[in-house]
């Protein structure tokens, strides 16, 4: 009763995309505050985990990508707790700062946050990439130095390119409006998505793409070269050649594809959607929530396919 009260009072304030009259709108606002606290809940303890898990098992760090597995979960630990910042003006809409500022702040840092994964995810490919075709001199190139200055470099990368969103040009990328400001004030511009998309959108798809199909394109190979020598000269020796070969190599990269898969799945309908309200085609507040939230639970979603596709996770 607390609840549904406290709701009531900030319903008239808040932007309630689902409701259709006081009494829907009431329900949906107790709805919107579910969902954004349970996910605020399960991204924390979740990437909480994946960073624990990581500072006490040195077998995870057998692997590169292990550098950005953990910048990953620290960007998502950090989407988890900016998560907070809504949920606490659902229940107790005066937060005392002004709204515009929160509003802005708030879609500022997740959309830099979700860049950072977004960075991370294609630097991974990049990296099993060269552990398959350059296995020889691949740790002359990849050296932990280099991982250090990559992950400084996305993190700088990612801040830059939606700063441009705070002198006016466009909405950074975050939709699902809380705040009513937010949802009537603050615009998408078909140039600064356009901006995003040509700049971070594409690049890390196209990237991703092309790593991958060239990955399991090599591994097939590689796999039918096996089982030729295996057919032509049945011996213990072939076995032991072929166990030793990019198997583990692939089988990592499977997890790593599985992650970027439910990454891009997840945030498909979201990047459908701004393409479409800057252009001024569609403009739904359900959608807008509902394609926000989802992207956004990919937060939790990848130590989840982590945890069950890494045995020594």
């Amino acid at each position: 009763l607390n609840l549904s009260s406290s709701v009531m009072n900030v319903s008239e304030h808040l932007s309630c995309p689902l409701g259709f009259g006081h009494y829907n709108a009431v329900d949906i606002c107790i709805l919107e505050t579910v969902v954004i606290i349970l996910l605020t809940f399960l991204i924390i303890a979740g990437n909480l985990t994946v960073i624990f898990v990581f500072h006490c098992a040195p077998l995870l760090h057998h692997y590169t990508t292990s550098y950005f597995i953990q910048t990953m979960a620290y960007a998502d630990l950090l989407v988890g707790v900016s998560c907070l910042v809504p949920t606490l003006s659902l229940l107790h809409y005066s937060t005392g700062v002004h709204e515009s500022l929160t509003c802005q702040v708030f879609g500022y840092i997740i959309s830099v946050l979700k860049s950072v994964s977004m960075a991370c995810l294609a630097c991974i490919s990049v990296d099993r990439y060269l552990a398959i075709t350059k296995p020889l001199s691949y740790n002359q190139l990849v050296t932990p130095c280099r991982l250090r200055i990559c992950i400084i470099l996305i993190w700088i990368y990612s801040c830059l390119i939606f700063l441009p969103s705070f002198f006016g040009w466009g909405k950074p990328g975050y939709h699902g409006d809380i705040f009513e400001w937010c949802a009537t004030s603050w615009l998408t511009n078909a140039y600064f998505t356009g901006f995003i998309v040509c700049l971070l959108y594409a690049p890390a798809a196209f990237v991703i793409c092309f790593t991958y199909f060239h990955i399991f394109k090599i591994c097939r190979q590689h796999t039918k070269e096996i089982n030729d020598r295996r057919a032509r000269f049945p011996s213990h020796e072939v076995d032991a050649a072929g166990e030793t070969g990019h198997s583990p190599d692939r089988r990592y990269a499977m997890v790593l594809f599985r992650i970027t898969s439910v990454f891009y799945m997840l945030w498909l309908p979201y990047i459908i959607y701004f393409l479409l309200e800057s252009s001024r085609v569609l403009e739904n507040p359900a959608l807008s929530f509902l394609t926000t939230w989802l992207a956004i639970s990919n937060s939790f979603c990848n130590c989840v396919i982590y945890s069950l596709s890494n045995s020594v996770f």
